[in-house]
């Protein structure tokens, strides 16, 4: 017989082990997240140290950067060097190029620990300080410190009651109807700070059961005081304002131009205030656009895309009405009668696919505008993303040259391959070209600044070291991968074309001969004014020394003006042809490149507006500031011109594939 049946049983059956690939999509939910730079928090416990740091001395007036030590300001008593220099922490590639450093100060902040009008240091300034600090507070420069890796702030108001944040505060005060300026030799500095809410890991992340904090705001105030000699063990000064005071109870401190010695007392005072802004956020406020800059932005994407849309209209008249008429025109033609009658772009195809001029200057070129394409889409889509935020200090400028150095085998490739395609002979030319011409152009504009800063004993004045790592990132990783690149390019088949290329050129006729420059002038400008309003903020972001983070605005307009390029190449290139113009390669290019132009002259004009009627404009600033302008816009050129030819390239092997000839 059968056996009897089991009894009823609530068991559960055995566990079965999880799939790996299950625990690997578990384990990200298992832990905690952080900033997106990969910079993680600081938790400060009440009463510890909090370091302050002082980056440079910068200006509105004059764009040359100065070291914070470089006037008879308080020096810590440690991290100096036997000449009396001050050591910097490390800064990377970026922050050296911006003339930033991370030097130590001897302000001693403690966190939640508030400090009353506490003496820093006494200087007695002598006829040449006196006259060193004269000069920096006429030409308005701003110190910059941070605290926690976030930049002491300004906050100020508005004629209208609106607040705003100044990165930095002023050296001094200077009034044009007072010939002797006012330093600000105290400081009242605000602490923001939050308390952060732990996860359940917490214990498992090393936390303890004391309470910590983090720092999420740096605010300082400059107050001008001429301070009367500390009683008592020398650090008692009692002539700071009260809390809550707009005065001081003492007058100004005003720097004479007597020779006289100027007995300056520095002095701080420290308060701490609990805030609801949290870490992760806590650069929001600084990078918070006004609503009206929000507008204007807003305006400027409706005005790219109007002009894109007329474009867009252009070419597609172009495309769908008269090169459609034409294909059936030129298809249905029985004789050579009927051809010899006709006139337009079909008449050309004999030459149309000629090798234009100077064919070794033009794929450098084209090389060299395919890489900057690829190093801004990465930059830009990167920063829009947030993997560059400001809180990396110099990282959108080394994540530039770091994508430059190791896109090098693009630039040769593509220099390669075209140069090959069209059956060029002087490889090397070619291969050189791309490697050390739009570099060589940089770099000597940089080295020749560089030296002059050197002089200068400017902060923009990169170290020798860093000078050093530029160069290796050129020969050592640059210029080999370009090579490398070049190498593959040159084993490229040469172009097939759909018609084949008379021995005798065909005669251009007169009436076709349209000036280059004034078809580059004119072309361009419609492309320039997609770009014109994003240019005007990031100018005077650069200008005044402000952070520009509308990435995602950025991303739009260039999309824009990218597609903006390509109909303009298009369009131009057809109006060529039909004119019985063959030479469009460089037409092409230069239609949309003069955009270069334009931004040069711009960026002049800004120079020229950025200085008030009578005030100083100084010499070395502004050479400095057209040399980078005049790379930016080289670059800029490269990248549309780039974009036009290649437009132009496959619309003229588009058309030409479509129509019959015998």
């Amino acid at each position: 017989p059968p056996p009897p049946p089991a009894p009823f049983s609530m068991s559960l059956p055995a566990p079965r082990r999880l799939p790996g690939a299950l625990l690997l999509f578990l384990l990200p939910l298992l832990a905690p997240g952080f900033y997106i730079p990969g910079i993680a928090p600081t938790d400060y416990e009440e009463g510890m140290q909090l370091d302050v740091f002082a980056d440079k001395l910068t200006s509105p007036k004059n764009k040359v950067p100065y070291d914070y030590y470089s006037l008879s300001l308080c020096k810590p008593s440690e991290d100096v060097t036997r000449s009396g220099k001050v050591k910097s922490k490390h800064v990377n590639l970026g922050q050296a190029l911006m003339g930033d450093r991370r030097e130590p100060t001897p302000f001693e902040l403690f966190m939640r620990a508030p400090e009353s009008c506490k003496l820093l240091c006494h200087e007695s300034l002598d006829f040449k300080a006196k006259r060193a600090f004269k000069n920096r507070i006429v030409d308005d420069y701003y110190v910059r410190l941070s605290l926690d890796n976030m930049p002491s702030v300004l906050k100020t108001t508005g004629r209208e009651g609106q607040e705003y944040i100044i990165n930095g505060f002023p050296l001094g005060f200077h009034d044009e109807n007072n010939k002797a300026p006012l330093l600000y030799n105290h400081l009242e500095m605000k602490v923001l700070f939050h308390e952060p809410k732990f996860s359940p890991f917490a214990p498992f992340q090393g936390g303890s059961d004391a309470k910590v904090y983090r720092v999420v705001g740096f605010e300082v105030s400059p107050v001008s005081i001429a301070h009367d000699p500390p009683t008592g063990d020398g650090k008692a000064v009692s002539t700071c304002p009260a809390p809550g005071a707009v005065e001081a109870p003492k007058g100004p401190l005003i720097i004479s131009d007597d020779s006289n010695a100027l007995d300056v007392y520095f002095t701080y005072s420290v308060t701490y205030e609990e805030s609801d802004i949290k870490w992760a956020t806590r650069w929001d406020p600084l990078l918070k656009a006004s609503p009206e800059f929000r507008r204007i932005q807003w305006f400027s994407i409706i005005n790219s895309c109007l002009i894109a849309l007329f474009l867009t209209a252009l070419v597609a008249m172009i495309l769908m009405r008269t090169v459609y008429l034409d294909f059936a025109r030129y298809n249905n033609m029985e004789n050579d009668e009927d051809l010899e009658e006709d006139f337009g772009w079909k008449l050309v195809h004999g030459d149309v696919f000629r090798v234009p001029n100077n064919l070794e200057l033009f794929a450098v070129l084209h090389g060299t505008g395919v890489q900057l394409v690829l190093i801004s889409t990465f930059t830009v889509a990167f920063a829009f993303l947030g993997f560059l935020s400001p809180a990396n200090r110099g990282g959108f400028l080394t994540a530039l040259l770091t994508v430059w150095g190791f896109s090098g085998a693009v630039c040769g490739f593509f220099a390669a391959s075209l140069y090959a395609g069209l059956e060029g002979k002087n490889k090397r030319l070619v291969t050189l070209g791309s490697a050390l011409f739009f570099p060589g152009i940089a770099f000597t504009v940089f080295f020749v600044f560089n030296v002059i800063l050197w002089y200068e004993e400017s902060t923009g004045g990169v170290p020798f070291t860093t000078l050093l790592i530029l160069l290796g990132l050129w020969f050592v990783v640059a210029v080999p991968l370009n090579v490398i690149g070049a190498y593959f390019g040159y084993s490229a088949k040469p172009y097939e074309f759909p018609v084949r290329t008379n021995q005798i050129p065909r005669e251009i006729p007169r009436a076709s001969e349209t000036p280059l420059l004034l078809l580059m002038f004119a072309s361009s400008i419609l492309p320039f004014f997609i770009v014109f309003i994003e240019l005007t903020f990031i100018m005077t972001s650069l200008w005044n020394g402000a952070v520009f983070y509308m990435f995602g605005f950025l991303s739009l307009v260039l999309v824009i003006l990218m597609v903006a390029c390509a109909e303009v190449a298009i369009g131009t290139t057809y109006f060529s042809l039909t004119r019985e113009n063959y030479r469009w390669w460089w037409r092409s290019y230069g239609s949309t490149a003069c955009i270069g132009i334009y931004i040069f002259a711009y960026c002049a004009i800004f120079l020229l507006g950025s200085h008030e009627k009578g005030e100083k404009m100084h010499l070395l600033s502004s050479v400095i500031f057209l040399g980078y302008s005049f790379v930016m816009s080289l670059a800029a050129a490269f990248v549309t011109g780039t974009v036009g030819f290649v437009s132009s390239f496959y619309f003229v092997r588009t058309i030409y594939s479509k129509i019959r000839v015998d």
